[in-house]
């Protein structure tokens, strides 16, 4: 198989060895798409390593075919049309991955489509109702209103009767998210958030990739018994934290990654979003966002549009020309 392999920050897309057979609970995919993520970048950067024991190679979400299946898999065949959370390993031809971690593509979408499905959508899920536990009535703060998890986030939200709040970089970002269901947004470039967002009306649930530079303004604005869900670092790993008003509010800081956790975990989390968000994308009202999609030779390309910020939605790399559809 091919695969792109990082040759002292260069991206090569370079012929590996096959991944061998499938063992018991798992399928191999051949790769159709592959998603990329701020992940990527991190790992690329030496920020953010792979969990041990999986691939070093970028890449955590793919779709595809399943090509072959191990003993003792019981919901796919060779030739299903699915989509998968990968620990590593997506900027492939070919990726092997236990079954728990993989759904079939929803009716009527596409495989490119559904490429854009599985680590932002599983990321916000993961966040706003497992970890987060959003209950009847409460608000929601997505910070990076515009980005891939951003758009899922605010599309569950709107799905499930949750106001939203999105803060992003342009107000014409600002207007797409409230296309997508967002009551509201503010513009980064215009200061802070906080007294919009307290003339939102608070909020009891914050998902932030941004962590240390917004800690404060995001205490000001968590109401009581607030959770704040701190799943990136693009605004640094220290802040100052006011725990007076910690303890006043009876705040909650949760930090939360997807990728180091269990098959089992992952498995859990993809249950729940084929239970409750897959007829939704069937029927359209979810829909996977993608902005921009480049063939996997210029994967560099790719890689330089999402960290310079520019986007809506997904970015995504074409590995296999012949399984669009």
């Amino acid at each position: 198989m091919h695969a792109i392999i990082l040759n002292d920050q260069a991206l090569e897309w370079r012929e590996q060895p096959s991944l061998g057979d499938p063992g018991p609970g798992k399928l191999k995919i051949h790769v159709a798409w592959a998603g990329v993520n701020h992940a990527d970048l991190g790992q690329r950067a030496g920020n953010y390593p792979p969990p041990p024991g999986e691939s070093d190679i970028m890449g955590l979400e793919v779709s595809g075919t399943v090509s072959q299946v191990g003993s003792n898999v019981e919901r796919f065949r060779v030739g299903d049309r699915v989509c998968a959370l990968l620990a590593g390993g997506g900027y492939a031809e070919e990726v092997i991955v236990s079954e728990r971690q993989v759904l079939p593509v929803p009716e009527g979408i596409t495989l490119r489509d559904a490429a854009a499905i599985p680590e932002v959508f599983a990321t916000a899920w993961l966040n706003l109702f497992m970890k987060g536990g959003l209950s009847s009535g409460e608000r929601v703060l997505v910070h990076a209103g515009a980005s891939g998890v951003g758009t899922a986030a605010i599309q569950l939200c709107n799905a499930f009767e949750y106001s939203c709040f999105a803060t992003v970089g342009s107000d014409a970002k600002i207007d797409f998210c409230m296309k997508l269901g967002a009551s509201t947004g503010w513009n980064r470039h215009q200061g802070s958030f906080v007294e919009a967002v307290k003339a939102f009306g608070g909020a009891d649930l914050i998902l932030d990739p941004v962590g240390g530079s917004y800690l404060g303004d995001n205490q000001r604005v968590l109401n009581a018994d607030g959770r704040l869900i701190i799943i990136g670092l693009l605004g640094g790993r220290s802040a100052e934290l006011d725990l007076g008003r910690l303890l006043m509010k009876r705040q909650r800081i949760v930090g939360s990654t997807l990728r180091s956790q269990s098959s089992t975990a992952k498995g859990a989390i993809l249950d729940a979003l084929y239970e409750h968000a897959w007829p939704r994308f069937e029927s359209g009202e979810i829909i996977p966002l993608i902005d921009r999609t480049w063939p996997i030779r210029q994967a560099e390309d790719a890689m330089q549009y999402l960290e310079d910020n520019d986007g809506i939605g997904k970015v995504l790399l074409c590995i296999d020309d012949e399984l669009n559809d």
